[in-house]
């Protein structure tokens, strides 16, 4: 009942208000202090949305060890980030009943935890260990939502009523989830987004979230996970050279303000020429200069219910064992395809289409064997 009130952004006194019940009583029921009636169950479900069965005991929760981590806690209510936390208690639990179905990717992803008081040269060593065990020798990272993937991360979409949320990631038991952003539709803000997020589930497990000091060591972590010192160092520009950077930018998949930082940070760039460039950059806004297009799109759950499918699962059996609303288990799933319509403007004998699944799944063996 609490994550069901949580995913519609309801207070409590609001959902007592509209059922006819006081905020006492939804307390109670929410802490299992005393039991609804039949009635009570069916007015609480048609308000949030939910099928009645929804309430029935044993569903399972998942094993929460740290609280989740989002990039500002002064930039969202606490019902914004109750409102993420139950989705991504219906994501996991969508999750692991594919799991029933598909052995998914090992997680790899090491746990490193800082010591009480880490230098930026712990938290460098850090990436530096994760982009080894993802892998990862030297150079860019080619598509790091696919590579997490490959090594056991769930990266899903929040849905468009979470758009305040700049992203989060949580340890689910044993699994990682990363949900981003909705509305950034920009390839080198995601990549680092996600490679933030990472940071936070390598490092983070025991930290307080929110502190502006947990926030620079996953920034910085995501930094040197991109954009390793030791290659990055030499092909940067002494000076202001923004075609240069334009360049760099199409070869490490980092937005210009990640470079112009990176480049200030590990002493490339003197304090004038950073200020100058970060106060270029600010008068251009958003989006910044050489777009690099849109977003990485996920596919390992796309990929693993495809999967179901081709051997006899349906996705309507996934979703009644998982006890989810076919409306909830729709909305999880379209956030870790990002599939949309696809408009054809050609001529109506034209017969193209667009890629189907499985060249999607294809394409996606390719790049993890590859």
């Amino acid at each position: 009942m609490t994550t069901a009130r949580q995913l519609r952004g309801l207070r409590k006194n609001e959902l007592a208000k509209q059922v006819g019940l006081t905020p006492a009583a939804v307390s109670q029921y929410e802490l299992a202090q005393s039991r609804p009636s039949a009635s009570a169950v069916a007015q609480l479900a048609m308000a949030l949305g939910v099928p009645a069965a929804f309430f029935a005991s044993g569903h399972p929760h998942p094993a929460m060890p740290s609280a989740a981590h989002f990039r500002s806690l002064r930039a969202t209510t606490q019902l914004q980030r109750d409102q993420a936390l139950a989705f991504g208690k219906i994501a996991w639990q969508l999750v692991t009943t594919v799991e029933k179905y598909v052995e998914l990717p090992t997680v790899v992803l090491p746990r490193l935890p800082m010591p009480p008081d880490p230098a930026r040269s712990d938290v460098a060593s850090a990436a530096q260990e994760a982009r080894s065990a993802l892998g990862v020798q030297s150079g860019p990272v080619p598509h790091v939502t696919r590579l997490l993937e490959a090594h056991g991360v769930v990266v899903m979409e929040l849905p468009p009523a979470s758009e305040r949320v700049d992203a989060f990631s949580h340890w689910y038991g044993s699994r990682p989830l990363i949900f981003r952003n909705p509305l950034k539709n920009d390839l080198s803000r995601s990549r680092f987004d996600v490679a933030h997020e990472v940071g936070h589930l390598i490092m983070h497990l025991d930290a307080e979230p929110g502190s502006r000091i947990v926030e620079n060591q996953a920034h910085d972590f995501a930094a040197e996970f991109l954009m390793p010192r030791t290659e990055i160092a030499d092909e940067l520009p002494r000076r202001l050279d923004w075609e240069t950077l334009y360049s760099l930018k199409r070869r490490w998949g980092t937005s210009l303000k990640a470079l112009v930082y990176r480049a200030h940070s590990i002493g490339v760039f003197r304090d004038t020429t950073y200020k100058r460039a970060m106060m270029t950059l600010s008068q251009h806004g958003d989006p910044e200069p050489c777009d690099l297009g849109p977003r990485e799109s996920p596919a390992l759950l796309e990929s693993a219910v495809r999967l179901c499918e081709e051997t006899g699962v349906a996705f309507t059996e996934i979703v009644a064992r998982s006890g989810l609303p076919a409306e909830l288990a729709d909305q999880v799933y379209a956030t870790a395809t990002m599939t949309r319509p696809r408009i054809n403007l050609g001529p109506a004998s034209d017969t193209e289409e667009p890629p189907s699944s499985a060249d999607k799944a294809t394409g996606f063996l390719q790049l993890v064997e590859g």
